[in-house]
């Protein structure tokens, strides 16, 4: 089932339908329910008459339909009477929305000077109403303002030109309102509007023209080549590259002198010189100037010529110039030895302006050098002040200035450049040294050296000659063979040939040799030929080198150059040797602190392990043996001279206790720090004391006077003021417990054991420096023979 409703129905409970049950007999007994979309809410039922209300307007371009469900059920038992029924409500259209175009005004462009009837733009409104029922949404354009220039197409809505003439330079911008109306553009129909912006973009309808026909410029006479010297523009209302333009010169003489470039916008014509100009030769200078469009447009040619002229007249500037010189630079020649003052050549430089000053001449000499050439001030020319040496220098470049009278500010420069010509003033002498080497198996004939001559001067004076004077040439071994090519060749004259054994080693030969130049000059030189036995080549034929000389030839060295080399290699081996012992010797003292960070109290022990007392080589144990430990019923000195610690002794005897002291008397301060344990022609000392008392305590016998506790104090005394030893203490043990202790020594050192018997007969296998320690025991046995105890 359908049913229709306007959708500009403003009152409520519009009665749309009414639905009705054959089981209805109009007492009531019969409900009806409705459901679906907007049921309750829109749409409301009568549930007794089944009337259906619209409760609210209702807008098509919302929801254009709704569809319901509506049931017929019995009010007292709630049963269904009939089956459900579905049915659809349509919303009928009406004109209620007014055309719309996007939001905001919109912009275009055209050209300038278009047909009529050109495109611009399109515009498009449109409609919400239902464009299928009736006119709502039909909609028709229609130009509000714009005219006469622009029209609207009534259906497409397409924006044309109505003007054929339209001048972007008069009017770039137009503002066109147009109006979309629905009802297809009846009385009553709703309508909205849009403006178009317009732009006329440009053409090239407008040639360039110049603001005048000629132009005066003023150009000073010194303007730099290159450089820009004005500035020209044409007008062109034209814009872009429409606008843009290129200038030339049109007539031949002005173009040789003046150049002209567009500039980098391309609008104005730059001016610059291809050529100095010259106020003395021309002081006014024409210039037919050209202007043209660079993007000409065929279709506006009728239009005229897109391009003009004019004329530019270049007055120049008179300017005082600086002299000019009549060449570019000068060469100048001068032989050498010349005496002080010989002329070399004259420079000249005239005032170019009308004035015509007169010019003063100098060297010019910033690095305060030594000058060889002066210059006359007035006249230019150039003299030498010194004779000149062309073997020395050959070439010699000046500097000349030349500056007005009138203004001395006006300088020029020129560059001079003077050749010292050759004359024969060099004698000539051989190259390649005085010594020729000549082999035993020369032959008669046969070619020795080939010698070559040497000349400081050049080549015109280097044509050499070679000759033996005539009183040299008797008797003679060798002769001079002149080659005619600067060079002679030496050739052997001896029928046998030579010997190092029968001959002498060394022969002399007098050779003369002689330039070319005029006069020409000679000189005499004596040539030393050594014969020897030369070295053969693989071929089997001598190379004219000696023996030892091609021994040292073949390695590439000179005898002094290998000399060289082998001092070098004994210097190195003598600083790696030293070197090492160094190293050694470093390595073998072990550092005190082992760490930086170790700052603990350290125990400094020694873990060398000594042979004990059969190893005599070690150390000497005479010199760590407690020496008032022994017997003293005995006492030996063994050696001769005088006691080696510089005291002089004084020995007591207790006859009660059995004891002999030997107290020493300081005569002269000793300094140990030279003392060395080592074994030299040294004394002995041999003290004997009883058994019981050195057993008991041997250590209280020692003296204060005792060389090794004289030696350990000292060492303390040294430990104590070094201030480089570690900041913290240190412990040090020695072989020597020192006094104090009534325990006694628990060193073998201080065993008492009973002594051996001497037995004389051993001292015959001494060596004869010790037949004085066997002279001097028997004197002391034989003169103590009452003493049973010694």
């Amino acid at each position: 089932m359908r049913v229709t409703q306007r959708e500009d129905g403003e009152s409520e409970h519009i009665r749309l339908h009414e639905l009705h049950s054959n089981s209805d007999k109009g007492d009531g007994s019969v409900r009806y329910i409705l459901s679906g979309e907007g049921a309750g809410s829109i749409f409301i039922i009568d549930e007794t008459t089944g009337d259906i209300h619209a409760a609210k307007s209702l807008d098509r371009e919302s929801k254009s339909h709704y569809v319901l469900h509506a049931r017929a059920i019995d009010r007292w038992t709630n049963r269904s009477l009939e089956a459900e029924s579905e049915f659809i409500i349509k919303v009928q259209d009406v004109n209620d929305n007014a055309p719309t175009f996007p939001t905001g005004p919109s912009s275009a462009t055209v050209p300038e000077m278009s047909d009529i009837g050109t495109s611009v733009v399109q515009v498009m409104a449109s409609d919400a109403d239902d464009p299928t029922y009736g006119n709502s949404a039909k909609i028709v354009y229609s130009i509000l303002e714009g005219q006469p220039y622009f029209s609207v197409d009534p259906k497409t809505g397409i924006i044309r030109t109505a003007m054929s003439d339209m001048d972007r330079e008069t009017r770039d911008h137009y503002a066109v309102v147009i109006q979309a109306k629905d009802m297809a553009g009846s009385v009553g129909g709703l309508s909205g509007s849009t403006t178009v912006n317009i732009t006329l973009t440009d053409v090239n309808d407008n040639p360039p023209k110049f603001p005048q026909k000629s132009y005066q410029l003023y150009v000073p006479e010194l303007a730099p080549v290159g450089k820009a010297v004005g500035r020209i523009r044409a007008n062109d209302e034209d814009e872009g590259q429409n606008a843009e333009m290129t200038y030339s010169i049109t007539n031949a003489d002005a173009a040789a002198i003046f150049t002209i470039s567009t500039d980098a916008d391309r609008r104005e014509g730059i001016i610059s010189l291809k050529q100095p100009l010259n106020y003395e030769k021309r002081k006014v200078h024409t210039l037919n100037i050209e202007g043209s469009n660079t993007h000409p447009d065929s279709r506006f040619s009728h239009l005229g010529p897109f391009k003009d002229s004019t004329s530019l007249r270049v007055i120049v500037g008179d300017v005082d110039e600086p002299p000019v010189f009549s060449m570019d630079y000068y060469i100048l020649d001068v032989y050498e030895n010349s005496p002080a003052g010989t002329q070399v050549g004259t420079v000249t430089a005239v005032d170019p302006d009308s004035t015509n000053s007169g010019i003063r001449y100098f060297i010019e000499n910033e690095e305060e050098r030594p000058l060889y050439f002066t210059i006359g001030v007035n006249s230019g020319i150039i003299r030498t002040t010194q004779g000149l040496d062309r073997e020395e220098t050959a070439w010699h470049n000046i500097t000349v200035m030349a500056a007005e009278v009138d203004n001395p500010r006006m300088v020029s420069h020129v560059p001079v450049t003077i050749q010292v010509l050759d004359v024969n003033d060099n004698i000539p002498s051989i190259s390649g040294g005085n010594t020729v080497t000549v082999c035993e198996s020369t032959k008669n004939g046969q070619v020795i050296q080939t010698i070559r001559a040497a000349d400081l001067d050049n080549f015109a004076n280097g044509k050499f000659s070679f000759f033996v004077p005539p009183e040299h040439q008797v008797k003679t071994n060798f002769t001079v063979k002149d080659n005619r090519d600067n060079t002679a060749s030496i050739v052997s004259r001896r029928r046998d040939g030579f010997s190092v054994d029968r001959d002498q080693d060394v022969f002399s030969l007098v050779v003369v040799v002689s330039d070319g130049g005029e006069p020409p000059l000679s000189s005499t030189v004596t040539l030393s030929l050594r014969v020897c036995v030369c070295q053969r080549n693989t071929r089997g034929r001598s190379n004219n080198l000696c023996q030892a000389q091609a021994f040292l030839s073949s390695a590439g060295l000179s005898t002094g150059a290998f000399v060289a080399i082998l001092l070098c290699i004994v210097i190195l081996l003598a600083i790696v040797m030293l070197f090492t012992q160094l190293r050694n010797k470093k390595a073998s003292k072990d550092p005190l602190i082992l760490s930086e960070e170790d700052i603990r109290e350290n125990v400094v022990t020694y873990d060398d392990e000594g042979g004990g007392e059969e190893d005599t080589e070690a150390f000497d144990i005479a010199a760590l043996r407690n020496p008032k430990a022994s017997e003293p019923r005995r006492k030996f000195y063994l050696g001769h001279g005088p006691s080696p610690y510089g005291e002089e002794d004084e020995i007591e005897e207790d006859e009660e206790e059995g004891i002999v002291v030997v107290r020493r008397r300081k005569t002269r301060e000793v300094d140990y720090g030279y003392y060395s344990p080592e074994p030299k022609p040294a004394w002995f000392i041999i003290d004997c004391v009883p058994r019981e008392i050195s057993q008991s305590a041997p250590s209280l016998l020692l003296d204060g006077h005792d060389i090794i506790q004289q030696i350990i104090q000292q060492k303390v005394v040294q430990a104590d003021s070094d201030t480089r030893g570690p900041p913290y203490d240190s412990l040090q043990t020695y072989a020597y417990e020192g006094r104090g202790s009534l325990a006694g020594s628990v060193s073998s050192l201080g065993l008492t054991e009973a002594l051996p018997e001497l037995n004389y007969a051993d001292l015959e296998d001494w060596e004869p420096e010790t037949q004085t320690l066997e002279r001097i025991v028997g004197e002391e046995t034989a003169a103590s023979p009452a003493n049973p105890d010694s």
